[in-house]
């Protein structure tokens, strides 16, 4: 007990306070981000893997090529707001799972689902949006904060990333506890992904569109659960459109 209270201690001790781009909203990051990006990187290729031997993966060529062109100069911003980034290996994926609408995880590991693209009919501009929205996840290291929460919940004893991870995919409590933030996070990824959007050159005219298809289509993890109701969704991007026309 004594050796577990010292290293939850060291763990607090080194924490990196962070802050979001461009909202600022502060962070307490308890594992290292190389530590999070490795640990996420063995999961999207175990997925990645999974998903090519079952021939789902990249099957639709043009899509795929879609989401390199758009995804492109979205990392490009990404870099700009967060400079770190420049040093990940960014990838991006598509896959006929159809229980896979789209996913960023931490360290720059996209993956879009093929049947959501097309379930909305998503234009160029409006795929920008969908990407934006996850990139934003990743600039914001949300994966880490996660994991640096649940291990603040998780109290004493101090655990390794991997426990914590297994933890959140099994534990419904857990989950529960930190619905809070998963809702927060969303609506940041909503705001930062336009900005990103934006800065891209992409039109304020296709992130409304997009959310108005959000709120339009039928329920799917990306606009159920943790996320915000998909009229505030559409009234934040509505918002967002008119601040950017504001500017200079």
């Amino acid at each position: 007990m004594k050796r577990a209270c010292a290293v939850l201690l060291l763990m607090l001790a080194s924490a990196a306070q962070a802050q979001v781009p461009e909202s600022g909203r502060a962070q307490e990051l308890l594992y290292s981000a190389a530590e999070v990006d490795a640990g996420m990187e063995d999961r999207y290729i175990d997925r990645t893997v999974e998903l090519a031997a079952a021939g789902k993966l990249d099957e639709d060529r043009a899509l795929l090529a879609r989401l390199r062109y758009i995804s492109a100069e979205l990392i490009r911003v990404a870099i700009e707001l967060k400079p770190e980034s420049a040093q990940w290996q960014w990838e991006v994926h598509t896959t006929s799972d159809a229980d896979v609408d789209a996913l960023c995880m931490a360290g720059g590991k996209i993956l879009v689902g093929s049947a959501f693209v097309r379930q909305l009919a998503l234009t160029d501009g409006e795929l920008a949006t969908l990407l934006a929205h996850e990139v934003a996840h990743a600039v914001a290291e949300h994966h880490r904060e996660t994991f640096s929460e649940a291990m603040l919940l998780n109290r004493l004893p101090a655990v390794p990333l991997e426990v914590v991870m297994a933890r959140l995919d099994s534990d419904l409590s857990l989950q529960i506890r930190l619905s809070t933030l998963s809702s927060l996070q969303e609506s940041e990824a909503d705001q930062l992904g336009m900005v990103l959007a934006h800065r891209a050159g992409w039109s304020a005219d296709d992130m409304v569109s997009f959310y108005r298809k959000l709120a339009d289509s039928e329920p799917t993890a990306l606009i159920s659960g943790a996320y915000p109701a998909n009229a505030s969704r559409l009234s934040m991007a509505r918002g967002m459109a008119r601040l950017f026309a504001d500017q200079p």
